[in-house]
């Protein structure tokens, strides 16, 4: 596992995180927002954008 930064919006709120993920895809990085966030924040997460942390 690799450790990614994980950038995106929390209803309206630019936010960051970080989170270890197998491959850094869209899809893994929007499964490790819903499991810190909750799925009942899943709507209000938007323009995701991962990138490999230093």
């Amino acid at each position: 596992m690799t450790k990614y930064v994980i950038h995106y919006t929390l209803n309206g709120q630019r936010r960051w995180d970080f989170a270890f993920l197998q491959s850094g895809s869209l899809s893994e990085a929007e499964a490790a927002l819903v499991a810190l966030h909750g799925d009942e924040e899943r709507a209000n997460i938007a323009d995701i954008r991962v990138t490999r942390a230093l």
